[in-house]
């Protein structure tokens, strides 16, 4: 039952797309804008639409971590991190970007700054004080120290900071970090302020669904975990399903999740999508780009990347040709513009279907405008014999990976090896 009343849309270009995360520092030897804009052509063949940099401000001096610190922990809003260039070069990536039809959203971390951001000189009330004046964090961030949100000047400044990376960059939106550690009502303020100067997509780092009275789409924590305990064992697909479900029946009309299997979070602290799922790792993502989502994909999973990146100090990826995963992603995403079925709402709700192993093989059927898509997964080692028993689908598919004809019916049956996917469309 859906019980938040939203009072914002989704821009248009939002619906349906797919986001890819750019970590700038790592991204090449000279960890630059410059040198980034390089592989805009190679993203825009893969098809990728909304690009979000980890955040591009200045990293604060005091208590860094690290050689480089944290991007997290910003020293200035309305300033570039001169590690990565220059304020013109960002300007001109965000037009490059553009002429290509790409969408570029920018991190914004809004609970909290760098020890020795500008605002502890010029405006000290903008920050949380202990019981002797000193400035402090909550989280156990060693790093950062927490705004105070009950001071309305501060308020106006970050709203005023945000406007400034709209105008000056025309930049398309935000990925707002731990979102819901800020109060809902100043995110509120700032949509209704921000949205329009340029329609905006709002994506929020968080679980908490009432955000979604503001935001577009949150993080699929919940599917993240529930799979990571599914491919340990400690959960099942009757359990993961109750995700779904969550995702579909419990979150406000017009808002998704955003499903991934990496980030810059995960690959750092808890593992490559590989340490974290194994050979589970292929048909999660095909099931997270095929469900009624926005997919992310990390820096370098086209690689694929098997290795973590630290945080705080520079670790060059090694790109090398065409990377091995580009036509696998680029299959994924072209299939979503390209097919009614995929299109992210109601229109194309995804059902379940019933197998003759639930307790392995997760399927779905997404309808619209006369098309279908039929997705099966075999969410297990072993290998499996699929049938769908009194499905109500007929007709002639074809698989989107290998091109081939498939033929499903009452009597469908197809072998699926362990960790093995088909996707069909008509």
């Amino acid at each position: 039952m859906r019980f938040m009343e939203r009072r914002f849309s989704p821009v248009a270009w939002s619906v349906n797309s797919s986001i890819y995360e750019v970590n700038v520092r790592q991204y090449t030897p000279e960890g630059t804008f410059n040198a980034f804009a390089k592989h805009l052509p190679r993203l825009k063949d893969m098809g990728i639409e909304i690009l979000w940099f980890m955040p591009i401000t200045p990293i604060s001096k005091e208590k860094r971590q690290g050689t480089l610190g944290s991007y997290y922990a910003c020293a200035d809003y309305k300033a570039i991190n001169p590690e990565f260039g220059t304020l013109e070069d960002f300007t001109a990536l965000v037009k490059a970007a553009h002429k290509l039809g790409l969408k570029v959203i920018i991190d914004w971390v809004a609970n909290h700054t760098g020890w020795d951001h500008i605002w502890t000189q010029t405006n000290p009330e903008f920050y949380k004080r202990d019981s002797e004046g000193k400035f402090y964090d909550t989280n156990n961030w060693h790093d950062v120290i927490d705004l105070n949100y009950y001071d309305g000047g501060m308020r106006a400044a970050m709203i005023d900071a945000m406007a400034f990376w709209i105008k000056k960059c025309d930049i398309d939106g935000f990925r707002c970090d731990m979102c819901h550690l800020v109060p809902l009502d100043f995110w509120n303020r700032a949509r209704i302020e921000l949205d329009p100067i340029k329609p905006l997509f709002w994506l929020g780092e968080t679980l908490d669904a009432i955000y979604l009275q503001v935001f577009d789409c949150l993080y699929g924590w919940r599917w993240m975990s529930a799979t990571q305990k599914y491919f340990r064992q400690e959960a099942t697909l009757t359990q993961l399903k109750d995700v779904l479900n969550h995702y579909e029946f419990d979150l406000p009309a017009g808002t998704v999740p955003m499903l991934f299997t990496s980030n810059h979070d995960e690959n750092t602290w808890n593992g490559t999508e590989y340490e974290k799922y194994g050979d589970m790792a292929a048909p999660l993502a095909v099931f997270n780009f095929t469900w009624n989502a926005i997919p992310l994909v990390y820096t370098a999973q086209e690689l694929p990347l098997h290795r973590r990146l630290p945080f705080f100090d520079k670790d060059e990826i090694p790109w090398n040709g065409t990377p091995q995963l580009h036509d696998f992603y680029k299959t994924l995403l072209q299939l979503r513009k390209q097919h009614p079925a995929l299109q992210t709402g109601m229109a194309a709700k995804p059902q379940l279907l019933n197998t003759n192993d639930n307790d392995r093989i997760l399927a779905f059927i997404r309808k619209n405008e006369g098309k279908e898509l039929l997705t099966i997964v075999n969410f297990s080692a072993q290998d499996i014999t699929v049938q769908l028993p009194g499905a109500q689908i007929q007709g002639k598919f074809t698989n989107v990976f290998t091109q081939q004809p498939v033929t499903v019916n009452g009597s469908f049956s197809t072998p699926l090896k362990g960790w093995e996917y088909l996707v069909l469309t008509r």
